[in-house]
């Protein structure tokens, strides 16, 4: 297991970069990532693996609701996907590549790596490659377990998180299953805290634990209560209470 850095709770982190809620400034682009900057805010985004294997900066699996036209991640080539305007911006769907290169280590990154079943071989490894290539504080997370049980092999060294939320019984267990798998730190969602698990890696494992997705000051109070750090939007956390 990577230990987890300390700058991944130093600074709240800014979810899909630094947006507006996509009025004029949309999620997971080099816009928004550019506003962090300029913010000293940490950046959480996300990649799915394009159709000739390459990482691309996007949330959704499917493009209408970003893009405005029909289809998947998956089914585009990174060129093709660079070519879409988000929400009818000047901005497009970035590549890894392209993102890493703009920030260029000013401010940590904390990638979350979105996985298609039967669609997203080799997407761990290749945000691995690009990473270990990196001069920057960057680290990965996923919610999907089988992407997880590969960061030790495909992307070795490079800090490593489970997304995670619930309440339930058996929503519980399954994260406390991967624990297994060399985790480093976990992002709840916010709205499930406190529980067990999250109680459990903190206490008695002394893991960072973040939150998702912080949007106004009771849930800056419930992060500061139950965990470490949060990742936000819509705010400016810098004049939030976090008591």
């Amino acid at each position: 297991m990577t230990p987890a850095p300390s700058w991944l709770t130093a600074r709240p982190i800014a979810h899909r970069g630094y947006h507006d809620l996509n009025k004029t400034r949309w999620e997971n682009t080099l816009s928004a990532f550019s506003a962090a900057v300029d913010n000293n805010f940490a950046i959480e985004c996300d990649v799915h693996l394009s159709s000739d294997g390459v990482p691309v900066v996007f949330h959704d699996d499917d493009l209408k609701r970003l893009a405005g036209v029909e289809g998947y991640v998956w089914q585009r080539t990174a060129a093709e996907m660079g070519a879409l305007r988000i929400g009818g911006t000047d901005d497009h769907a970035p590549t890894l590549d392209e993102m890493l290169a703009f920030v260029s280590g000013r401010v940590p990154l904390v990638i979350e790596l979105k996985g298609t079943p039967g669609k997203d071989d080799g997407l761990v490894a290749a945000v691995g490659e690009r990473l270990a290539r990196y001069d920057g504080p960057a680290a990965i997370m996923s919610f999907d377990h089988w992407l997880i049980r590969d960061f030790a092999s495909k992307a070795p060294g490079i800090p490593a998180g489970l997304t995670a939320w619930g309440d339930k019984n058996h929503e519980l267990e399954a994260h406390f299953s991967m624990l297994a798998h060399g985790i480093s730190f976990v992002s709840y969602g916010v709205v499930h805290l406190p529980n067990r698990f999250v109680s459990f890696v903190r206490d008695k494992l002394s893991m960072p634990v973040i939150t998702w997705t912080v949007r106004d000051h009771a849930a800056v109070r419930t992060t500061f209560d139950y965990a470490d750090q949060m990742t936000f939007e819509g705010f400016d956390p810098d004049s939030a209470p976090t008591a």
